[in-house]
């Protein structure tokens, strides 16, 4: 279990892992013109289905495509919607859980499906910039699934590579104010 995850979202990992994944774009026709190496929705999912297994938990941070193709992920499927996704109810017969805006999950952990710029207090995994070569730094992931190579993210492994090491916390800092004002 991801012990440093708010009560609300421990579940996700009390029976297996957490995998993340953005901007899939199933059966976007567009996604060639934008990359010409964008895989097919079958390969993607082949690839999905590699890590996420039924007692899993699939975080999608937004732009799926067509939702049919989800239906073949065995896992629990959590949606936090991109500018793409037009509507929750057309996600609702293929998530479990739906978000339509950006979920702290964590005290350093924030999902997003855009980046969220200017913030030293969490570490932003987002997706939306397909950009390969936009500038990465140490408060963001881009996880656009051209961007990765289409892979499939584990939420612990990024939590042990050290990735909220830079971030500040926000009670510590909450603390040391207080602190600072009684001197």
């Amino acid at each position: 279990m991801i012990t440093t995850l708010y009560p609300s979202f421990r579940q996700w990992s009390e029976k297996g892992s957490v995998y993340l994944i953005s901007d899939t774009h199933f059966e976007d026709s567009d996604c060639k013109l934008m990359c010409p190496h964008w895989i097919s929705p079958e390969e993607h999912i082949e690839i999905i289905k590699q890590k996420a297994h039924r007692c899993d938990t699939l975080i999608h941070l937004g732009d799926v495509g067509n939702p049919e193709w989800m239906a073949q992920i065995k896992a629990h499927k959590v949606l936090i919607m991109g500018n793409h996704d037009e509507t929750a109810t057309k996600f609702e017969p293929y998530f479990d859980e739906i978000f339509t805006g950006p979920l702290m999950i964590a005290e350093k952990i924030l999902l997003s499906h855009e980046p969220i710029e200017g913030i030293d207090w969490a570490f932003n995994i987002h997706g939306h910039d397909h950009n390969k070569w936009s500038k990465p730094d140490k408060y963001h992931m881009n996880l656009a699934a051209n961007v990765v190579d289409f892979q499939v993210f584990s939420l612990a492994d990024i939590i042990k590579s050290g990735a909220l090491r830079h971030v500040k916390s926000l009670h510590r800092d909450t603390i040391d104010t207080a602190t600072d004002k009684k001197s």
